[in-house]
């Protein structure tokens, strides 16, 4: 028979197999870390720039080698990008575009996303596997059709024609369809015995339980509409109409090479209402993700 000893030697302590396991843990942790850090500067590194050439003097961009820091701040790129371009009216447009587009392809979403997941119809599966389909459609494939639909019902240069074609998509609805499937069934019932509608239950029960991935889908949407560029160069073509990503294209199409501050300093003019945007966004996916958590 095996002595203690010999017993002790064969098989691990229990505070060698902890020490084990803790600094394997530590060894994830730390290779979490640096894969964070690292997709924060690939992601973040570009637009620390951007922001930083901004505030720059020309012949400081263009100098050798690379200064991460202004070294004579200057504010004179804003009002210089500002008066390059009407951009008071590229705002304008900009705003009413994602505003409208985003509210119309929110409620498209719920109500079709809604139908999907609760309402009984013919050739139900047929419509969802035609929603999956449309998610492997590259948009560029829809301009053509499109352009001619827009172009026969009048809607050349204006917002209608920028806002209508792009909104509904298939994402959106694919995204709250998931989120409404993973109500208990229970709730709704009670809804239903209580004598809600549809509507009711919509906006009373289904809304307020997946309100985080609503509020992401919105995110989503208002970021795509803000960013949007190709759609909106093609359907306009006076100044007038145009949005904020074709007043910057402009802009750096006008200076060349001759003043990237001046177009860094237009891009911050793109950027900050988005982050403005995604600030207010993440407050409120906190609050959902964490409402009803605390039980009474």
């Amino acid at each position: 028979m095996m002595t203690t000893n010999e017993l002790e030697q064969s098989f691990p302590s229990t505070t060698t197999r902890r020490r084990s396991l803790t600094l394997s843990l530590l060894m994830w942790r730390i290779a979490g870390y640096l894969a964070l850090i690292g997709a924060v500067l690939v992601i973040g590194l570009p637009v620390y720039w951007t922001v930083m050439a901004a505030f720059k003097e020309t012949r400081e961009i263009y100098s050798l080698p690379v200064t991460w820091w202004p070294a004579n701040p200057t504010l004179d790129n804003f009002p210089a990008a500002w008066q390059a371009a009407p951009f008071g009216r590229y705002y304008l447009n900009s705003f009413i575009t994602t505003f409208f587009g985003a509210a119309l392809e929110v409620t498209l979403a719920l109500f079709s996303a809604y139908a999907l997941a609760y309402l009984r119809f013919p050739r139900k599966d047929l419509v969802f596997l035609l929603l999956l389909a449309a998610l492997m459609i590259p948009v560029e494939i829809t301009i053509v059709p499109n352009y001619l639909t827009i172009a026969r019902l009048g809607w050349i240069n204006t917002y209608q024609g920028i806002i209508i074609p792009g909104a509904a998509i298939a994402y959106g609805t694919f995204l709250l369809r998931q989120a409404f499937l993973a109500i208990p069934r229970d709730i709704l019932e009670a809804a239903h015995v209580d004598g809600a509608g549809h509507l009711r239950i919509l906006f009373s029960v289904v809304a307020p339980i997946t309100q985080p991935a609503i509020v992401t889908m919105a995110l989503l949407s208002v970021v795509s509409k803000w960013n949007e560029f190709l759609w909106p160069l093609i359907v306009t073509n006076t100044t007038d109409m145009r949005t904020l990503p074709i007043g910057v294209f402009w802009l750096r199409n006008s200076e060349g090479l001759a003043n990237w501050g001046v177009v860094m300093a237009g891009s911050l003019f793109l950027i900050v209402p988005v982050l403005i945007a995604f600030l207010f966004a993440q407050r409120a996916i906190v609050e959902g993700m964490t409402a009803g958590a605390v039980k009474g």
